[in-house]
């Protein structure tokens, strides 16, 4: 049997739909496929999502029972280094769903948080993900040099939506 690891957690500012659009660090990425918005909001709740996108993404684990609502919590682990706590303060099932992280494993994250917006097109359907986020102040400078790392990491990550919301 695995034994887990204590993790020290250490909390950040929950955000509202203010910060989405006031973040000074905001990356937004649209994905449209000709699939209906059903199959993207599947793939948006399975229990492999994420994680079947993109190996930047090492762990998910929702945190509350189905059926998911506002207050859904899960915890979320990038390349095995940074697990993040996130709790959602909107959850339009088969629309949108919107959380603010409470926590993060390592210091130096302010604020950060993440919208999911979904749309029928003409076509299928169109994907909005945003991701905003705001590093303490010894973390500031250091992800203002790695902005373009940060990026690549994020885009990597919506390339893998996009092959995965077929």
């Amino acid at each position: 049997m695995a034994t887990r690891m204590r993790v020290r957690w250490h909390p950040l500012v929950e955000t509202g739909d203010d910060f989405l659009e006031a973040a000074p660090f905001r990356y937004v990425y649209t994905v449209d496929r000709s699939v209906p918005p059903e199959s993207i909001w599947a793939a948006l709740t399975a229990d492999n999502t994420l994680v079947s996108w993109s190996p930047l993404v090492t762990g998910l684990r929702w945190t509350t029972p189905r059926p998911f609502g506002v207050g859904t919590t899960r915890e979320v682990t990038m390349l095995r280094l940074l697990t993040k706590r996130e709790r959602y303060y909107r959850w339009d099932s088969g629309r949108r769903k919107t959380f603010t992280a409470v926590a993060a494993s390592v210091p130096g994250l302010r604020r950060l948080a993440e919208d999911n917006v979904v749309e029928r097109t003409p076509g299928g359907s169109r994907f909005i993900w945003t991701l905003v986020l705001e590093p303490g102040p010894i973390l500031k400078p250091i992800l203002r040099l790695t902005n373009p790392i940060t990026t690549w990491m994020i885009r990597r990550v919506a390339r893998g939506m996009r092959s995965q919301l077929v």
